[in-house]
């Protein structure tokens, strides 16, 4: 029998290699996404386009926060999985526009987890981000760290959303589970992501600006790792009282927390220099200050991952690199 999943932010990175996996592998897909202008909305429709060539796929444009839109969709489709990935994402733009982030993250959030309640899906996955280990030093992260010292508007809007899906798990027994991503790279990535902006600025004979002296890590997580990570968890679902070795579940709640990193940070200096290589030209670097709300470091303990899929991401960085800035030359055409 197949399978349904909805999946939020489907135009998304993320969202649409997500969609692409599960349509690959059977599933029938719903993606609700915005089609918000935060960056180039050509993208977003482009990567629908090519999910709608599948018959498994339905597109819908909407958004989280408008009431009653989730309902419905839990409604007519009666989702099997749930993927929520829709979110107003970066770290710098939520000084600049935090009101974005109250609504897409916290609202939007609230209105699925009503819907859910509503209509129980077998297994929930819902995205969190590593910036929720804030101010933390102690690495690599471990699921079970106590976070609450989020750096960024952005970050605390993400650790409420954990909060808010385990209050949820445990008066509604909804099986919860709440992904940590690390640095996600690849093709078809956001343009505010640093790769993309490095590989156009050193493709275009442009200077990068990189922060804190180029004294940063970062567990880069490349986009094909990622989303098999996320397939092999939906078959993961927590349940109560029933945990794994080093688990993160809730004693009160089927709600877990996962890393999906390599365990293996790399110097952003090194980052820089795979992209230089994939490019064959060096940058011209500005060197700045660290900017507000970000972190030096980070840096996934990928234990628990393993345990549950049997598998941790692995992609040498240069290798996602190589495919990113292949697929750069080809979409802009240079």
């Amino acid at each position: 029998m197949t399978r349904t999943a909805l999946i939020t932010g489907s135009a998304g990175f993320i969202g649409y290699f997500t969609a692409r996996r599960l349509l690959d592998q059977g599933w029938k897909v719903i993606g609700l996404d915005a089609m918000t202008d935060y960056y180039d909305v050509t993208l977003k429709t482009r990567r629908h386009a090519m999910l709608n060539q599948s018959a498994g796929f339905t597109a819908v444009t909407d958004r989280l926060e408008t009431p009653d839109t989730l309902r419905t969709l839990f409604d007519s489709h009666r989702p099997d999985a749930v993927i929520h990935l829709a979110a107003q994402a970066g770290v710098r733009y939520s000084i600049d526009n935090p009101r974005s982030y109250v609504e897409a993250n916290l609202v939007g959030t609230f209105e699925l987890l009503e819907a859910a309640r509503a209509f129980p899906p077998t297994h929930m996955l819902l995205a969190s981000t590593s910036s929720v280990y804030g101010a933390s030093t102690q690495m690599p992260y471990t699921e079970t760290d106590k976070v609450d010292s989020q750096m960024s508007f952005y970050a605390a809007t993400k650790k409420a959303t954990e909060n808010m899906a385990h209050s949820y798990a445990h008066l509604y027994d909804l099986p919860v589970t709440m992904f940590r991503f690390f640095t996600v790279y690849g093709p078809w990535g956001r343009p505010d992501m640093a790769h993309f902006k490095f590989t156009r600025a050193i493709l275009n004979n442009q200077p990068i600006e990189v922060y804190n002296h180029g004294d940063m890590m970062r567990d880069f997580t490349y986009i094909d790792d990622l989303t098999a990570a996320i397939s092999a968890l939906i078959d993961a679902a927590p349940e109560r009282d029933n945990p794994v070795a080093g688990d993160s579940l809730s004693p009160v709640a089927p709600h877990r927390i996962v890393n999906i990193g390599n365990g293996a940070p790399v110097k952003l200096m090194d980052f820089i220099a795979a992209i230089e290589s994939a490019c064959g030209t060096k940058a011209q670097i500005n060197f700045k200050d660290m900017q507000p709300g970000d972190v030096p470091a980070t840096w996934a303990d990928a234990t628990l991952l393993e345990t549950l899929t049997g598998k941790r991401p692995a992609t040498p960085v240069q290798t996602g690199i190589d495919a990113f800035v292949a697929w750069y030359r080809d979409y802009y055409d240079i």
